[in-house]
């Protein structure tokens, strides 16, 4: 497999610089919520992932939707896993590894709720662990 082909590559880095406003996509208390990453794996799993400056909290109505997209999803026979990340670049002008996030939380319907990582791993790391899960015979 060719890993340098471009892929997941940002092609247009002005218009990822652009904010999406929401404000008039208000349903009662309910607003739509950004979701920094979405993996669907080999029609068998989702990996969804948000990540967050240092120890920024993620706002309960995104934890909540992460967490029944999951439900609902192993709910189909698939697979899901949900995590909240963080990173530390400071400088705003400099992109943020994603592989090199540190994965601060987990959700996985067995476990019914979210669950503080025990030991440091990155989400490249968590999702290979999530991936050899899902592979298993």
């Amino acid at each position: 497999m060719n890993t340098n082909d471009g892929r997941g590559k940002i092609k247009h880095i002005e218009r990822a610089q652009q904010i999406n406003n929401f404000e008039q996509l208000r349903y009662g208390n309910i607003t739509p919520t950004d979701i920094d990453g979405l993996i669907e794996y080999k029609n068998k799993a989702y990996v969804i992932f948000e990540i967050k400056y240092q120890e920024a909290r993620a706002p309960y109505g995104q934890k909540l939707a992460m967490k029944r997209f999951v439900d609902d999803v192993t709910s189909n026979r698939k697979q899901a896993v949900a995590f909240i990340c963080e990173h530390q670049v400071h400088n705003t002008n400099n992109s943020v590894n994603a592989a090199e996030c540190m994965v601060r939380e987990l959700y996985m319907k067995p476990y019914g709720c979210w669950k503080l990582m025990k030991k440091p791993m990155n989400l490249k790391e968590a999702i290979d662990i999530f991936i050899l899960f899902v592979d298993k015979p």
